[in-house]
């Protein structure tokens, strides 16, 4: 019995210190719901009371930055956290210290078809894309779906992707997928279209070079996205089915810089 109170009073308290970093984070976030939060490791009171943390992750959802973006996913890894009891009880949680902390940034590509000129473009999908592909085609360009994504566990400053979406030109709706480069730049990235293909009922076909030239221009884009939770600045970007992911690593960071570059 005295196991379960004492397992059910840390697991409370455990509990309390994360709603306290939720409210704060969203104030910074400026978000309409509270980021969640976990604080790793058993028991939370012994970390609690040294002051010390092992592990402590957030995550948030539908993130304003830039005035373009709208629904930015952010997910962050604080670890080596340092944040004394007294602080946390009273919500003093720009004191905490982070020795190593990991940020990521998704951008979903319903959220990049807001940038110009990409607004040009009708259902703006994104899919992966190796870098070879991209920029040399493949032995039977007919088929995208045969395109290799990149293997997830190698983080780059570039990558291939794969547009897809509709647009009008001289009073018709052209089905087009773009092969492009993305690459970072500080806190932003660069979107620079390689080559083009007609879509048209599951099967494409090559775009004639002097249409490419005219039609490339609609899939070159910048998107700013700020920084990283915590002013981590990007260092490796990465594809997936849906979405842009920006990750990078800082050291020794407070928990007071969290939302510097969010807000709309």
């Amino acid at each position: 019995m005295l196991a379960a109170i004492l397992t059910a009073a840390d697991f409370g308290a455990a509990a309390f210190a994360e709603h306290t970093v939720s409210q704060k984070a969203r104030e910074q976030f400026k978000l309409t719901e509270d980021p969640s939060v976990t604080v790793h490791g058993f028991p939370f009171l012994t970390q609690a009371l040294g002051g010390e943390y092992g592990h402590i992750s957030l995550s948030a959802a539908g993130v304003p930055v830039q005035d373009v973006l709208r629904d930015v996913e952010l997910q962050a890894h604080l670890r080596d956290v340092e944040a004394p009891l007294s602080d946390l009880v009273g919500g003093k949680v720009d004191t905490i210290k982070i020795g190593t902390l990991e940020g990521q940034v998704k951008l979903k590509d319903s959220d990049i078809a807001r940038v110009e000129p990409l607004t040009k473009i009708e259902n703006l999908k994104i899919d992966p894309a190796s870098d070879d592909y991209v920029l040399n085609g493949g032995s039977d360009p007919d088929t995208p779906t045969t395109i290799e994504p990149p293997d997830e566990s190698e983080d780059d400053a570039s990558a291939g992707v794969r547009m897809s979406g509709t647009l009008q030109l001289a009073g018709e709706k052209l089905e087009l997928y773009c092969f492009a480069m993305i690459e970072l730049d500080g806190t932003a990235i660069h979107i620079t279209p390689e080559r083009l293909q007609f879509g048209n009922d599951g099967e494409t076909t090559v775009v004639p070079p002097q249409v490419q030239k005219a039609l490339l221009p609609n899939f070159k884009a910048t998107v700013d996205t700020g920084s990283l939770p915590f002013e981590v600045t990007p260092k490796a970007v990465r594809v997936e089915q849906g979405a842009v992911i920006l990750k990078g690593e800082a050291k020794n960071v407070s928990f007071a810089g969290a939302g510097a570059n969010a807000g709309g």
